[in-house]
């Protein structure tokens, strides 16, 4: 299906081209426009810049040294932290076993963000189950006590506090109340018991992927503090916060106006400014330690969270964006790539003062993508005739 939407896209573009290349606003006309459709009351005075990305110009710019809102556009900093310090190929592994002559269950874990709390979310998503873990541990806790739930205690390292109140919350409600007990791995290592489930991740690469591709919060905050795990630092919010500022400084961006409550978006309290990331994109896209963004970002129109938006809204714009989308009750946000002939812009929008509810934020989409419309247009050969 993706291939299928990205070859539609591909047409698309061919077939609009003779509208959309002589249409796109070329850049001295961009700031006029610009202040013209950013002035509208669906956006509510957003914070917009708009770089040329071949040599760094900012060719536009609105409220961009204002703290705002940046939703899940914050995970742009996510996954270059995720890039700089964490091994591309490295999985995660978690085994469950059992000792039935001691009553006890052994959970030897690796800290596995792709671990899912939720059935449903892991069997559509194709992710390890945390409820199917429990459940064969549940079943193995049956077979060896005549069908009945003894007294156990479940041993176990390398898990998420949440993953830990998850087990015990969907234990509880069939009636199995371990106790449980928190050790480092090597304890559990040396034990000799018998294995009940092992799950296996994806490597980082493949996670980082998914992550930026359907804004997954969890992955996003559990891959920040891996990452701050891995650069030496706590494995917390004020170590993520740390190795975000130091990406910053090390790429000379100023941080003074970054606030770091989580490493997805979905606090209200983290703060950036259009600056601030209109610039780290633009030095992401140059350097080639992080390249695999630019990758995995949604492309409009085709694929991931910006998979339907564009076709209706800006259908030029169709396959020629590729950012991340953010979200929040009041807030749009929108940060990446668009494709205008031969030039590439970087472009951040952060409209965190629009009304709240649903209707607002499908409107304030909208609106953004309009505008994006009016510079996207394909890079196509004059050797290539456009279809009549």
């Amino acid at each position: 299906m993706l291939r299928l939407k990205a070859a539609l896209a591909a047409l698309l573009i061919l077939v609009v081209t003779p509208t959309s290349a002589s249409a796109a606003l070329n850049q001295e006309a961009i700031p006029t426009v610009f202040e013209k459709l950013l002035g509208a009351p669906t956006l509510s005075n957003p914070a917009m810049i708009v770089i040329d990305g071949s040599t760094g110009q900012t060719i536009y710019a609105k409220n961009i040294y204002a703290q705002r809102k940046p939703a899940s556009v914050l995970k742009v900093l996510t996954a270059a932290v995720v890039l700089q310090y964490l091994d591309p190929l490295k999985v995660f592994t978690t085994q469950v076993s059992i000792a039935p002559e001691t009553n006890t269950i052994y959970i030897k874990g690796s800290l596995d963000p792709w671990i899912s709390t939720s059935h449903s979310v892991a069997r559509k998503m194709k992710r390890a189950s945390l409820t199917h873990m429990a459940s064969n541990a549940t079943n193995a806790v049956r077979s060896y006590n005549a069908g009945e739930l003894a007294d156990y205690t479940v041993v176990y390292s390398g898990l998420y506090e949440q993953d830990v109140k998850s087990l015990k919350t969907y234990w509880a409600k069939r009636g199995f109340k371990p106790v449980f007990k928190s050790v480092k791995t090597p304890e559990i290592s040396s034990i000799v018991s018998t294995p009940i489930v092992t799950e296996t991740s994806p490597p980082v690469a493949k996670i980082l992927d998914w992550m930026m591709l359907w804004s997954d919060n969890q992955l996003a905050d559990r891959l920040a503090r891996l990452s701050s795990q891995a650069a030496g630092g706590p494995f917390g919010i004020l170590g993520v916060e740390r190795i975000f500022k130091n990406l910053l400084a090390e790429l000379q961006i100023d941080s003074s106006k970054l606030v770091v409550k989580d490493a997805s978006g979905l606090s209200r309290s983290n703060k950036v400014t259009a600056k601030m990331i209109g610039e780290l994109l633009y030095k992401l896209r140059k350097d080639p330690r992080f390249t695999g963004i630019y990758s995995v970002l949604p492309v409009s129109g085709v694929s991931g969270t910006l998979n339907e938006r564009f076709i209706e809204t800006a259908p030029t714009a169709v396959g020629l964006v590729r950012a991340k989308t953010g979200s929040l009750n009041g807030t749009v946000t929108l940060a990446g790539f668009v494709e205008s002939s031969d030039t590439e812009y970087v472009f951040v929008t952060l409209a965190d003062e629009i009304p709240r509810g649903y209707t607002s934020l499908k409107k304030a989409r909208a609106a953004i993508d309009k505008i994006l419309g009016r510079i996207a247009a394909p890079n196509i050969p004059a050797e290539i005739s456009p279809l009549p």
